[in-house]
């Protein structure tokens, strides 16, 4: 069997495993991985908002997300802990290649519930491939608080992953957001079997 096969079941329904290269090589560029996921954070905190503000008559939407914003952003401020504690620096913003090619996939138009689908199920799948980062990296690197770490963060973002696909069938037949969801994870692993394998990048 192999190891995309074998890993699949534990990967929040992935369709592709990250390659077992990455955390290797990450490890080795752990300044350059710690000043992209407080990035990552951030962006995750400003996604929430945008949705906050975007859809403020959606009262359920802005109650469960608001907690989220916050919880993103504790993250953040734990990844500056973690770079400062280590004397590294926070650096410049990288491209995000991943997150534009997942961008490119946002079907434009229709329904105001149809584009509310499409960004929670953007959020989902950006929150399931952070936790399964996460998880490599809390098992396999030597640094004994960063394991801890990344292991309390990956439990964080598989409950983000959950909600956000939960919101989207609040808003939308659950069939149609599920249908959509499985051409996003297909959409996705594409996406990774294209990509440069690097190791100063969280995606």
């Amino acid at each position: 069997m192999s190891w995309e096969e074998s890993t699949r079941q534990k990967m929040l329904h992935l369709k592709l495993p990250t390659d077992p290269r990455w955390v290797g090589i990450a490890e080795m560029q752990i300044e350059d991985i710690l000043v992209d996921h407080a990035y990552c954070e951030q962006k995750a905190a400003s996604s929430c908002i945008s949705l906050i503000v975007r859809f403020n008559d959606l009262e359920e939407l802005v109650d469960t997300l608001t907690p989220i914003v916050a919880e993103e952003w504790g993250h953040f401020e734990r990844v500056m802990e973690q770079l400062r504690k280590r004397g590294m620096k926070f650096g410049p913003q990288r491209k995000d290649e991943y997150v534009a090619k997942l961008n490119e996939f946002v079907r434009k138009g229709g329904s105001r519930a149809q584009q509310l689908t499409e960004y929670l199920l953007m959020n989902a799948l950006i929150e399931a491939r952070s936790c399964e980062r996460f998880k490599l990296l809390s098992k396999h690197i030597q640094d004994a608080e960063l394991q801890k770490f990344y292991y309390e963060l990956m439990i964080s973002e598989a409950g983000h992953y959950v909600t956000f696909i939960e919101l989207a069938r609040t808003y939308q037949d659950p069939e149609k957001v599920n249908h959509r969801w499985q051409e996003w994870l297909n959409y996705e692993a594409e996406i990774l079997k294209n990509m440069e394998l690097r190791g100063d990048r969280m995606h």
